[in-house]
């Protein structure tokens, strides 16, 4: 079963934190561009990424897979964003938008996870003797 990504409201929030995170990190030193930068922008584009691999995907358990690998990068990014701000590569002020972004997607893909660990997938039902 082919699944669409666009239609996920955790997709769209994965979709907004990689686009804040860009604009975010375009203002991080140059010193940083293959350090802290890149590694934020990779965590960032690897949500979105993981629900358009995971959406692609026949089985629910390899969807569920790409979904919690989303998670784990959406919890790097959090992090990432923290060290960013008490490196003073920016501020609170300035990280605020991405931040609540970053909650926001993984309440939410936390809740599709979870409700997707509790669903049986669907089995085919035994034959009847008639």
């Amino acid at each position: 079963m082919m699944r669409d990504h666009v239609k996920l409201h955790a997709f769209k929030l994965a979709d907004d934190v990689a686009v804040l995170v860009y604009m975010l990190t375009s203002g991080f030193p140059r010193d940083e561009l293959y350090g802290l930068t890149s590694q934020m922008r990779r965590a960032a584009v690897s949500v979105p990424s993981n629900f358009v691999e995971g959406c692609a995907r026949e089985s629910q358990t390899e969807y569920l897979r790409f979904l919690e690998i989303a998670f784990g990068s959406l919890r790097e990014l959090h992090y990432q964003l923290g060290l960013s701000r008490r490196l003073n590569y920016c501020t609170d002020i300035e990280t605020a938008e991405c931040e609540s972004r970053i909650i926001e997607a993984e309440k939410v893909l936390n809740s599709l996870i979870r409700s997707l660990r509790n669903t049986k997938p669907l089995q085919p039902k035994p034959l009847q003797p008639k």
